[in-house]
């Protein structure tokens, strides 16, 4: 006789033949909840298809293809003229119930030790308010999306489908990606690189990241600018190198601190980011750039040079970046298209010696079998045909004007407020505030006014606070920057 405790079980069980699911799938999967949560046990005698049939007023077929899948699955076993049983093997595997409250919870941690690690603090989701000085960005609604869609299809209805869909290719981006790039950057950075000097990455952050798995153990010393790049930064610490800071003033990175940093301990890599310093935008000077090129070939170490918006220069040519002055291969060279196309398209490069490179390709290869070619090649078609470049020369001037009128709104409306200098390029400019006004606060006040802006955390060290935050005029309208600057005198009045 059956049990009335395993009646009142397979009671409660509701199917409903409306559901894309099928019926016998549904009571399979009522069943084996039954057995996780521990309400039939190991071994035990489960109600014959004919009674269960009954009691569900279900087809006995439906109730034999329910037993048959769990059976499949070694959840149940069934033993002729005996009938069907839970299984005896899996007692052992089942977890002690945590409390009858969190039986039909969700899981929200996990049930292993997860090493605690100060990491900064995750960007949300994307911008929603209506107004916003993001951390410099450039316009979408200047961007070539439409000729970047054309490229892309392009890509999907040329003729070597095999080539480009059926298998992998080089973890260090295809070939006319790193020729076309390395063509562009010859020509507009006065690199000398070949193709074989250039690997595909998704973004700045990734490259940073190939370059501590590949190029820095436990233990060594990474030098960067302070204020910096915390993300950057986290990457050091979580390859377990040693980070030590060396301050930045109005020329940049201090030269002349890193030396005694040099001759204290054996360093292993700068970054730097030398065209417009993050977060400041001040540009590292001429004889600096020659010193820290000097400091690499003496002390051997290695150069990361993040050159995030070279592109956008508006006072006069921009300084070539170290690497076109690099003789003997110290620099590893990184951009990325995110400042000059969109943050969206994940799409970046690392430029250093080809014994480096293919370093780097072996490692990524671990992470990422081989990035996205077909946007690379998509991107290759718009660089060969110049669509890029004719992008890049109409944005300079409209930035350079919103730069200018922004300055102007920001000397005029928040005058005595604010301090700040007139960037040479970029899409942002360094504000600081008076020590008066709470960033963290004003951020959160301007939200709920529809504007949005950072609360300054990310720019604060245990020796350094200027109360500064970035605030990007680029990705705005003029009337957008204009209603910006108003909520913001409200705000501080």
């Amino acid at each position: 006789m059956n049990s009335p405790f395993l009646r009142q079980i397979f009671e409660s069980i509701t199917l409903d033949s409306l559901l894309p699911r099928s019926v016998y799938l549904q009571l399979a999967d009522a069943i084996l909840l039954s057995i996780k949560n521990g309400q039939l046990q190991s071994g035990q005698k489960l109600l014959s298809t004919r009674d269960l049939s009954d009691l569900l007023n279900i087809n006995r077929i439906t109730v034999s293809k329910a037993y048959a899948e769990l059976q499949m699955q070694g959840w149940l076993e069934s033993t002729t003229g005996s009938g069907t049983f839970v299984s005896k093997h899996i007692a052992d595997h089942i977890p002690a119930a945590l409390g009858s409250e969190l039986v039909h919870a969700p899981q929200k941690i996990a049930g292993f030790t997860v090493p605690s690690i100060s990491y900064p603090e995750r960007s949300g989701d994307a911008i929603v308010t209506e107004l916003h000085l993001d951390d410099g960005y450039p316009d979408p609604r200047f961007s070539p999306l439409k000729e970047f869609y054309r490229a892309y299809r392009n890509q999907l209805e040329r003729s070597g489908l095999y080539h480009k869909f059926g298998s992998y290719g080089n973890p260090a981006g295809p070939s006319a990606y790193r020729q076309a790039l390395s063509d562009y950057l010859n020509e507009t950075r006065g690199l000398k690189t070949t193709a074989d000097n250039i690997l595909s990455v998704r973004g700045t952050l990734m490259g940073i990241n190939l370059v501590c798995n590949a190029l820095i153990s436990p233990g060594d010393v990474v030098v960067s600018e302070i204020p910096g790049w915390k993300r950057a930064e986290h990457n050091f610490l979580h390859a377990g190198a040693k980070h030590i800071g060396v301050p930045v003033d109005e020329h940049g990175l201090i030269v002349d601190e890193l030396r005694k940093v040099c001759r204290q301990q054996k360093i292993r890599m700068v970054y730097v980011t030398p065209h417009h310093q993050y977060p400041t935008t001040v540009s590292l000077r001429i004889d600096r750039r020659l010193e820290l090129l000097r400091l690499a070939n003496e002390y051997g170490f290695i150069i990361f040079e993040d050159d995030y918006d070279f592109d956008f220069h508006f006072k006069h040519r921009p300084l070539l970046p170290l690497a076109s002055a690099d003789e003997n291969g110290m620099v590893i060279y990184c951009g990325s298209f995110s400042k000059s196309f969109s943050p969206a398209f994940r799409m970046g490069y690392l430029v250093a010696a080809k014994n480096v490179i293919e370093q780097l390709a072996g490692v990524r290869i671990l992470l990422d079998r081989q990035g996205d070619h077909v946007l690379d090649n998509a991107m290759a078609d718009l660089l060969n045909d110049g669509t890029i470049q004719r992008y890049l020369r109409k944005t300079l001037t409209i930035y350079q004007e919103k730069r200018d009128f922004f300055c102007g709104l920001l000397y005029k409306e928040l005058k005595g407020a604010v301090n700040f200098t007139l960037p040479e390029g970029g899409m942002s400019v360094w504000t600081m505030f008076d020590t008066s006004i709470n960033l963290e606060k004003l951020a959160k006040n301007a939200h709920q006014k529809g504007l949005y802006l950072a609360d300054g955390k990310a720019h604060i060290y245990p020796d350094f606070n200027a109360n500064g935050i970035r605030l990007g005029f680029a990705s705005s309208t003029k009337d957008e920057l204009s209603s910006s600057v108003q909520i913001l005198k409200e705000l501080i009045r």
